[in-house]
């Protein structure tokens, strides 16, 4: 009855150690849970929510997770109700082996906005591992002669469990030479020794079996036992004896295998074989028989496996000699570990924010990371550093735990992203250093207006050109990425509210070409400007203007137009000549303007054809028409002349005027009204009678074609015109502007201008005034007049090459 209400109370106790979680926050902000090994999987460990003292559902918002020291999570965390839960079977022995307490660490990081806890839980340790010999059969050699009272140290058991549950005391079974004594070490588990209680006999029992058993402290406990075997030995009258009974040496962790640690020496005062000593490391556990080995012959204790300070801090050896003839003595050698500086900085890295914004404030946090040194004795403080130069800088939070910050401005443009190298040192000697890189990248924003290549733009275009013709190209660039530097060009319009820019000129959104969207006139419209906006994609979108100016080149696209004399073809043009006059004379000057520009305005005249070529010249450069030589009474009355006016352009473009010179003894009415013999012939033959009304009729079919032609022409012209909206004025008395005058189309003025025709008297010195003015530049388009010819039919001007 009593063993139930014990094991009940037991149960009961493993019970509340098990759902008993002891949390409390230190000055060090760290959370501690407990919790008992052999957990199944999926045990309910704390609420973490509630202990950091948020809401449900703020763990998942703020995207929680667990970051471990090591590299396993031995911990899973609901994050929609904060509860943290033991991910598989916890095994305190393969976790921290014999160290107690046994504390496993790990931080709850809360990313949105980055912040860090440290927590720890301490697996407390249940009666899982029974102790364990690791010889279940021993066997020793005793003397027969062995005095009483001798002590035979035994092998050591070995429980994984500590503290209470773990080995506690020995038990020797019944029998009539041995007792048991229990014994502890310094550092290391609890041993036993058999004393002698009576003289040993070989010839009566030359052995003696014995069981040991060893029992820990658990509830309910748990034991193992070894069988040994006691030989009794014949006599041997001394025992080796040790110089010291405990050697000490100290031994730096970072010694090389093979390294003497200490030598031990035994006498034995007999002789023979009784009297050689023989040395051997006997009962040691197995972490002493693989780190250190003994020369059996001289004693020497080298290493034989490497030293951990940070591991084992101090080693206690059993060394045994014995003779030849079976007799051992036992000593210690206890080894202290010298800590040495040969662990670098540990850096564990538990979050990173990458990418982060350029326009991120100052002391915004990167990145969050722990650093450690297994070296505590040594090594001094550890400091961390940037190796370079960059915008961010090392910000210590608690204790071994660290922040990065940015330190100075971003600028996604400058630097796309940084290879961050963390330097964690030591003080040693020697300094120990550990590297680590963290890749952070920069994401864009919009912080870049599109930027056109030039400051303004200059195109071309030539008259009458085709539409939709490719002009130029604007081309502007955005520093950003992405969205942000997707460019859309458009044109603004004009500050006066007029928007015609838009009939002229097109631009892709999306490359920025520009195309004339009609037929451009120099006559009507010299050059135009407007602005191109760029706009990129980023939100607020950011925007930038040029100004594009357009000039309109110039076409040799009119023909020179004759304004005096004039031809209209409706009464002949004459001028008088006195016979008497001499070599030089001036006779007349014709004039004519061209609407075009530059060279393809630049007019000469020639003397095409003349009823006597050598009578009369004509001045290339003005038109003036003068005599070559004296008149002659030989030389006929009526002087007919026809002169060509061209223009420079390419290619060459010319038209004629016709004019009649009669040659008279002196200036009176009947002149005036003289006829052309040639054209009234005393008798008309019947076959030219015919022959005239024949060409009369063609010509007036002729006339009328031409006629509905030039109207549909001039209906074409007056929309086009219309369109352009171009305005241009004349000033009063003929006065003339330097622009193009819409009535210009049909080859006459926009309002009738009086000239003056004055007969020249006297000599070629006297003046001679033809016109009262002069408009320069008066422009026509193609073919657009008409003039008649001498021969009286209606011809469009410009066409009488």
């Amino acid at each position: 009855m009593a063993m139930a209400r014990r094991k009940l109370l037991q149960s009961r106790q493993v019970g509340s150690l098990l759902l008993f979680l002891c949390v409390s926050v230190g000055g060090e902000a760290t959370i501690r849970y407990s919790v008992a090994e052999e957990m199944e999987s999926g045990s309910f460990v704390a609420n973490v929510a509630k202990d950091l003292g948020l809401e449900i559902g703020k763990l998942a918002a703020r995207g929680a997770r667990l970051v471990s020291e090591g590299n396993k999570l031995h911990f899973r965390l609901h994050r929609k109700t904060g509860d943290l839960f033991v991910k598989e079977k916890l095994d305190r022995e393969s976790l921290c082996g014999k160290a107690d307490p046994c504390v496993l660490h790990f931080e709850i990081v809360l990313v949105e906005p980055l912040q860090s806890f440290r927590a720890e839980v301490r697996v407390f340790d249940i009666n899982d591992n029974a102790p364990i010999f690791p010889n279940k059969e021993p066997v020793l050699k005793i003397p027969e002669s062995t005095p009483l009272g001798s002590r035979f140290p035994l092998q050591s058991a070995q429980d994984l469990d500590v503290g209470l549950n773990g080995l506690q005391n020995y038990t020797l079974s019944a029998n009539a030479y041995f007792h048991l004594h229990t014994r502890f070490r310094s550092h290391g588990p609890k041993y036993a020794e058999l004393v002698l209680d009576r003289p040993l006999d070989r010839e009566e029992h030359p052995a003696v079996n014995l069981t040991i058993t060893a029992v820990d402290g658990g509830s309910p406990p748990k034991s193992g036992t070894a069988h040994i075997r006691v030989e009794v030995l014949d006599v041997n009258d001394h025992v080796p004896q040790f110089s010291r009974l405990v050697y000490r040496a100290q031994v730096p962790e970072n010694s090389a295998n093979g390294s003497l640690v200490a030598a031990v020496t035994a006498t034995d005062l007999d002789e023979g074989s009784n009297q050689r000593i023989t040395y051997s490391l006997a009962q040691n556990p197995e972490a002493i028989l693989q780190t250190f080995q003994i020369d059996p012959e001289t004693g020497e204790v080298r290493l034989r496996g490497p030293l951990d300070f940070e591991a084992m801090e101090t080693y206690d050896i059993d060394i045994q000699a014995t003779d030849g003839g079976g007799l051992s003595a036992h000593s210690k050698v206890l080894v202290e570990v010298v800590d040495v500086n040969d662990n670098p900085p540990e850096v564990t890295v538990s979050s990173v924010s990458s990418p982060l914004p350029e326009d991120s404030p100052l002391q915004t946090v990167v990145a969050l990371f722990s650093i450690r040194d297994r070296d505590v004795r040594v090594g001094g403080k550890i400091t961390c550093f940037l190796r370079e130069d960059l915008p961010f800088a090392v910000k210590p939070t608690f204790r071994n735990a660290y922040s990065l910050v940015t330190d100075r401005g971003l600028d996604r443009e400058e630097v796309s992203g940084y290879n961050i190298t963390l330097v964690a040192m030591d003080t040693g000697p020697p300094n120990l250093s550990t590297e680590t890189v963290i890749e952070v990248l920069i994401s864009d924003i919009n912080d870049n207006p599109p930027l056109f290549r030039e400051d303004s733009y200059i195109l071309t275009v030539r008259e009458n050109n085709s539409p939709a013709v490719f002009i130029g190209k604007v081309h502007a660039e955005d520093l950003d990425l992405g969205e942000n530097a997707q460019i859309t060009y458009s044109l603004l319009p004009p500050k006066s509210g007029d928007l015609s820019v838009f009939a002229y000129i097109s631009i892709n959104s999306d490359n920025g070409k520009l195309y004339a969207l009609r037929t451009m006139d120099y006559e009507a419209i010299q050059d135009f400007q407007f602005v191109i906006k760029a706009t990129d994609g980023g939100f607020p979108s950011l925007s930038s203007q040029v100004t594009v100016r357009v000039v309109v080149l110039d076409d040799n696209d009119n023909r020179p137009m004759i304004l005096y004399p004039l031809q209209n073809g409706t009464l002949p043009c004459n001028d008088l000549v006195p016979r008497s006059a001499e070599a030089g004379y001036l006779v007349t000057k014709v004039v004519a303007v061209d609407g075009d520009s530059g060279q393809n305005s630049w007019l000469s005249y020639n003397l095409f054809k003349a009823t006597d070529p050598g009578l009369f010249s004509v001045q290339q450069q003005n038109g003036e028409i003068r005599t070559l030589r004296q008149i002659s009474e030989r030389d006929p009355m009526m002087q007919k002349l026809i002169i060509l006016v061209q223009d420079h352009g390419q290619p060459v473009l010319s038209t004629t005027a016709s004019l009649n010179i009669l040659l008279v003894e002196g200036f009176s009415e009947p002149y005036l009204q003289f006829r052309d013999p040639s054209k009234h012939p005393a008798m008309v033959n019947p076959s030219t009678k015919y022959l005239v009304i024949s060409l009369a009729v063609l010509s007036f079919l002729f006339l009328l074609s031409v006629t509905v032609i030039f109207l549909i022409h001039i209906c074409q012209k007056i929309k086009y015109r219309e369109k352009i909206t171009i305005q241009e004025h004349f000033y009063d008395d003929c006065n003339f502007p330097n622009h193009l005058v819409p009535g210009g189309a049909n080859g006459s003025l926009s309002q009738p201008c009086p000239y003056e025709m004055c007969s020249a008297t006297g000599t070629s010195t006297s003046e001679f005034r033809f016109l009262k003015r002069f408009m320069p530049n008066f422009p026509f388009p193609h073919g657009t007049g008409k003039v008649k010819t001498e021969a009286g039919s209606s011809v469009p001007l410009g066409s009488l090459d």
